[in-house]
């Protein structure tokens, strides 16, 4: 006997449709999970056995082997535990699925059947509607997920015994576990009795998760400059890092930055609530695609597979879990040389890849890098009356800075230094983050309506014949970048970040043309290439 339904696992970030076997033969009774499973595969033997007998049911008492295709790929968590269960009960002629109706069957089960949800339903579902399922059989605690993609039934239920006709949960009475049943014998699984789930979810199918508190660039006293700083970053996505003494606000600031950031589109809001679906985060923020741009702040404690990710099958890590958002890195320099230096990559890229002994995963990580940082160990150095004179000597102010590699620094567009406020009053007329984010929204549809067509959308992922194609220079701005070049010392990649920041300016004053203005602007605001330690 002989059963084979479909189910899924995460690969990366993507959903991968599984076929799951089942082979019924005469021999000793014992039971085989073949195709690369995991410990959590494997153990789904004894929870499949013991739901199946605290359901009425019975487990087969033969050979039993289940497999898992493909065999090469490899598998891990719980989602197969429904799939096993009921492809063991269609082989054994208990149970009856719809002929006509390709169904995705995902979901844990516990020992007295009851079922629980598991990670990464979006991503597992839409690769199935993708490949032409009808319909999709999960944990009821799943479904509202499911239901955000449309296009797929979707039937969510508690418990092993809602699939028994009728659908009350009620237990069937016990059966010889020596005797075989007989053909004809298996009981239709009444999916139609579900369908109201359907209705009932989908009405909070567009309910927005929000990963922020509400914050205003209007609590800020002044920093004026270092506002207009960030509307440049926000405006064009560049990566931006704050440096003054302790108390300025670098942090505050860095913090507000998502409440000018252009709102999520609908092919990003799908992508990043994918990736908060298979990293196990999604429940954390409630139902519903998420709308607002993430905002991430690991602890300076954090491991380098903390952030770009890692495991025996890799997880996403920070940089992935703040795509399309900010990832803000308060006090660089506390963090470990070795975790900044992964950086490199994704900053680059805009993705991680991820190798393995099987297989390389890669993950998206197009984030806003944001940073603070004292201008020494003690946060005073270069500081002037009434604050307290620098107490660092120039070697470990040296060695404080060497956490930053020439390399790294070149990948962040923007180095603005933070002076301390002259008054701490409130303003009379603070500049608020609807007046910036205005700004912002006028600089990102130009952007849009520029790249439409191409597989870029922001000014900070131009490079090569893009760069200068669309950021031509006139005569003026490229002999004042030329005598930045020679007399800060800047890198080649430096200069590129140069002008694509001169872009996004002469975007937030609506030219056309990039001018020495725009330039004198850009330079200004790379401060690490300027500053010394004499």
């Amino acid at each position: 006997m002989y059963g084979k339904l479909h189910s899924a696992c995460l690969y990366g970030i993507d959903g991968v449709v599984i076929e799951v076997e089942v082979d019924l033969a005469n021999g000793i009774p014992q039971t085989h999970i073949v195709g690369l499973p995991d410990s959590a595969v494997r153990e789904a033997v004894d929870r499949v056995r013991a739901a199946i007998k605290n359901c009425g049911y019975r487990f087969p008492l033969q050979r039993v082997t289940i497999n898992l295709a493909p065999a090469d790929l490899r598998k891990e968590g719980a989602a197969f535990d429904l799939a096993i269960a009921l492809a063991l009960l269609t082989a054994s002629d208990q149970v009856r699925l719809p002929a006509d109706e390709r169904i995705l069957i995902i979901g844990e089960l516990s020992l007295d059947g009851q079922l629980r949800s598991v990670p990464g339903v979006l991503s597992m579902v839409d690769r199935a509607r993708r490949e032409g399922f009808h319909s999709v059989l999960l944990p009821r605690e799943n479904a509202k997920e499911a239901l955000l993609l449309g296009g797929i039934r979707v039937y969510g239920i508690s418990h092993l015994n809602e699939l028994n006709p009728g659908g009350d949960g009620s237990k069937r009475e016990e059966s010889d576990m020596s005797c075989h049943p007989r053909q004809g014998e298996g009981q239709p699984l009444l999916l139609a009795t579900l369908k109201h789930l359907e209705v009932e979810s989908g009405a909070s199918s567009s309910t927005s998760a929000a990963l922020v508190p509400p914050l205003d660039y209007s609590d800020v006293v002044g920093q004026r400059h270092i506002k207009r700083a960030l509307t440049i970053a926000a405006a064009g996505f560049h990566n931006i890092v704050l440096i003054g003494p302790p108390g300025t606000g670098k942090t505050m600031l860095i913090q507000r930055l998502p409440s000018i950031l252009p709102p999520l589109s609908p092919e990003e809001s799908l992508e990043v609530t994918k990736i908060y679906s298979s990293a196990g985060k999604l429940n954390h923020h409630g139902h519903g695609l998420i709308s607002v741009r993430p905002f991430r702040s690991p602890h300076h404690t954090i491991s380098s597979g903390g952030l770009i990710g890692g495991g025996s099958i890799p997880k996403p890590g920070e940089v992935s879990l703040a795509h399309h958002g900010v990832l803000f890195l308060d006090e660089l320099p506390e963090f470990s040389r070795q975790v900044l230096e992964v950086l490199r990559q994704p900053l680059e890229e805009r993705k991680v890849t991820i190798s393995r002994s099987r297989a390389a995963f890669t993950f998206p990580a197009h984030f806003l890098l944001g940073g603070s940082l004292n201008p020494c160990p003690c946060g005073f150095f270069g500081s002037e009356p009434p604050l307290p004179a620098c107490s660092c000597t120039p070697w470990r102010i040296a060695q404080y800075r060497e956490k930053l590699s020439g390399p790294l620094l070149d990948r962040i567009d923007m180095q603005v230094e933070v002076p301390r406020p002259q008054q701490w009053q409130e303003d009379t007329q603070p500049l608020s983050s609807a007046d910036m984010r205005k700004q912002v929204l006028s600089a990102e549809r130009i952007q849009r309506q520029r790249y439409k067509g191409l597989s870029i959308s922001r000014n900070s992922e131009l490079s090569g014949s893009l760069l200068k194609r669309f950021a031509p220079l006139e005569p003026d701005a490229a002999k004042l970048l030329q005598a930045g070049f020679e007399s800060l010392g800047l890198s080649l990649r430096a200069c590129d970040r140069i002008i694509k920041l001169a872009r996004t300016i002469a975007d937030l004053n609506g030219q056309e043309q990039i001018r020495a203005e725009h330039i004198a602007e850009a330079i200004q605001y790379r401060q690490l290439d300027q500053l010394t330690t004499h």
